[in-house]
């Protein structure tokens, strides 16, 4: 895997608990109000939908893009996080 910003290892490095939907690598203060009027408020509802789109990449990338805007970056970052929470985690 490439390099991982600060947030991401701050992400994967705890259990998710409450922590808002913009605290995931590749959501910043934009798409994480955007997804938050979508109902995607807390990073586990998130999480929710990268398990019902059982952690496909493509998948996921397209929901973050169609719910938020994100672009390929962003839902990549975001995708990233995810999965490797999932493996440290589940």
């Amino acid at each position: 895997m490439s390099s991982t910003s600060q947030k991401h290892k701050n992400f994967i490095s705890e259990p998710m608990g409450q922590k808002p939907v913009a605290d995931l690598a590749g959501i910043g203060p934009v798409l994480g109000s955007r997804l938050t009027e979508e109902g995607f408020d807390k990073a586990y509802v998130v999480l929710g939908q990268f398990l019902i789109l059982k952690m496909s990449k493509d998948l996921f990338i397209d929901w973050l893009k169609d719910t938020c805007g994100a672009n390929s970056k962003q839902g990549n970052d975001c995708f990233n996080c995810l999965n490797q929470w999932c493996e440290s985690f589940l």
